[in-house]
Parts: structure tokens; C-alpha cells; sequence
């Protein structure tokens, strides 16, 4: 049966402007994106762009301006009965980052690959300079458009 699966996801610059990417391990795949996920039923976009920082990073944050919205076809890289809507805003954290950044893509620790070993998914964060920032640091084709809609406007 075919499904859509609607993703929402945060564009978070801080204030040296540097990107906020995901570091994730899912199911033996490494993949970098912007934070972020599906939407749940009842649930607006901008309501599920603030829980997922809340249940990802612990983070209370402020959704901004509308980025992008596929407006494609994409098969999902995990289900290929499933076609995937992603949704960008801007994100502002309305606080300290309070989890543990990482310096360099995968860095994940100990109790991260417990949590791999037992879900089979983990992920950690870090920030990208926005000079070395581009396409070529993120994975999925959606974020990889985002990414160069960010660098040539903003």
C-alpha cells in the first residue's frame, strides 16, 4: 500500500553561522541531515518541528520562515512503498545547546552504539562551518537541495 511519509526538518544557524547537522546510524547506514522528522497525526508542522528538537536535542526552539517543500517525486530510502514530503523552515534555539556536539562526522560514543546495538538508530550533532558548508556535507537528495538553496540566498 502506498503512503506518504511527511517529514519536517530544522535549518539551525548559530551565531557564528555554522549549520546544526544530524549524525545518524540507522540500520547499518551512515547519513548525515538536517535535524528533524516525521509528522504525526493531529500535529502541525511547526508543532512537529519543535517536538523533534525537544525529543532529539532537549531543545526549546523558535520556527521561522518556510525554506522549502518537495515538490517532487522521492521514494523513501527505507520503504520503497512510501513517497516522501520533506518540509524546511528556519529554526532559532531559545537556548543553550545542551547535548554533547561533536567535532567530526560519526563521533559517536559509547552509550550512543548501546542505544545502536538495542534500536538499531543513533545519532549525534554537530556544527558545520558555513564556509565549508554545501551539498556534498549532507546525504539525502531533499536536504541536499536545501542545502543549496541556503548557500545561494542566504
Amino acid at each position: 500500500m502506498h503512503r506518504f511519509n511527511i517529514r519536517v526538518y530544522g535549518i539551525l544557524l548559530n551565531e557564528q553561522k555554522q549549520v546544526l547537522v544530524s549524525d545518524e546510524l540507522i540500520r547499518g547506514s551512515y547519513i548525515t541531515k538536517f535535524p528533524g522528522g516525521g509528522l504525526e497525526f493531529g500535529e502541525g508542522t511547526r508543532d512537529c518541528l519543535q517536538r523533534e528538537f525537544m525529543e532529539e536535542m532537549n531543545l526549546k526552539v523558535e520556527v521561522g520562515h518556510h525554506i522549502y517543500t518537495t515538490d517532487y517525486f522521492q521514494m523513501s530510502a527505507f520503504n520503497p512503498e512510501h513517497q516522501i514530503i520533506s518540509i524546511y523552515y528556519f529554526a532559532t534555539a531559545l537556548e543553550e545547546i545542551q547535548v554533547p556536539l561533536r567535532e567530526k562526522p560519526f563521533d559517536f560514543d559509547e552509550a550512543q552504539m548501546k542505544i545502536y546495538e538495542e534500536n538499531k538508530e543513533t545519532e549525534t550533532f554537530r556544527f558545520i562551518n558555513w564556509d565549508n558548508f554545501s551539498p556534498e556535507q549532507v546525504t539525502l537528495p531533499i536536504d541536499k537541495i536545501v542545502s543549496s538553496i541556503i548557500k545561494e540566498k542566504y
